[in-house]
């Protein structure tokens, strides 16, 4: 059997902003099928890296291939679940409208409405594998943190995807909707290449085959690699992030008794 292909190739990028610089050397392949996280420090160029395979910034000096074309050729191919949604609080939006965005520029026929059949029963197909189909006509600024952050991974599954990128799906929702993302993604990377970006290492090394840490210089370690000592050199010390009973010192993984 064939090995499988790189769908992301970068080569010898550099990016910055004016004169301060954010990734540097990087060099980095994913493969089809792969699930992977990216970490590292507030800073660091997690959210950069993101928009570069976009084609939403352009390097300052190397190349990125995304399914062996530019990033912008290869944009349609991918779906993207941005950090913080942009929507006015007060505009009410329902969810399948919301997740019909994901749809503008393909079967929809106007950005205010119009939608087809089809654009309609894909974005209800989207809801329905994030577990929302009874959601559809609610509206968008009344659901749980858990649920909203599901709707906009719903709107990139709208896009029908072959590369989804997901930046900090786990920020601000409980437990239980920490659980239906394992499940949601774990299931979609059964035919889609997933990257995410998180600070909740617990959370990936229940869901991840490889991490890739970023901090100006990218480098990928297998899950089972991540320990205390690599956390410290990833973000320059302690970070309670593995588990909440758990810390990372310099004699690695070890169990924290909180004080009282």
């Amino acid at each position: 059997m064939n090995p499988k292909i790189p769908i992301i190739k970068i080569t010898d990028l550099d990016f910055g902003y004016q004169d301060h610089p954010v990734l540097e050397a990087v060099n980095l392949e994913v493969k089809e099928g792969e699930l992977g996280s990216i970490v590292g420090p507030n800073g660091g160029g997690k959210t950069t890296l993101l928009k570069l395979i976009l084609g939403l910034l352009k390097p300052s000096q190397g190349h990125i291939e995304i399914f062996g074309e530019s990033p912008e050729k290869a944009r349609r191919k991918i779906g993207y679940m941005p950090q913080h949604a942009h929507l006015d609080p007060l505009f009410p939006v329902s969810v399948i409208n919301v997740v019909l965005m994901g749809q503008i520029g393909k079967q929809s026929k106007s950005l205010f409405g119009g939608y087809s059949r089809q654009a309609l029963e894909k974005a209800r197909q989207a809801l329905a594998e994030v577990g929302l189909s009874d959601c559809e006509k609610d509206s968008f600024q009344q659901l749980s943190g858990g649920q909203r952050q599901r709707v906009l991974i719903a709107r990139a599954l709208c896009t029908e995807p072959q590369l989804l990128l997901l930046d900090e799906p786990t920020a601000n929702i409980d437990q239980r909707s920490e659980e239906n993302l394992y499940e949601t993604l774990v299931r979609l990377n059964r035919r889609m290449t997933i990257l995410l970006v998180s600070h909740d290492l617990g959370f990936v090394s229940q869901v991840v085959k490889s991490v890739i840490c970023v901090n100006r210089q990218v480098i990928i370690h297998p899950t089972s690699a991540i320990n205390g000592t690599l956390i410290k050199e990833i973000y320059g010390g302690d970070f309670n992030l593995v588990r909440h009973d758990h810390r990372c010192d310099k004699d690695g993984h070890q169990p924290h008794t909180p004080s009282v």
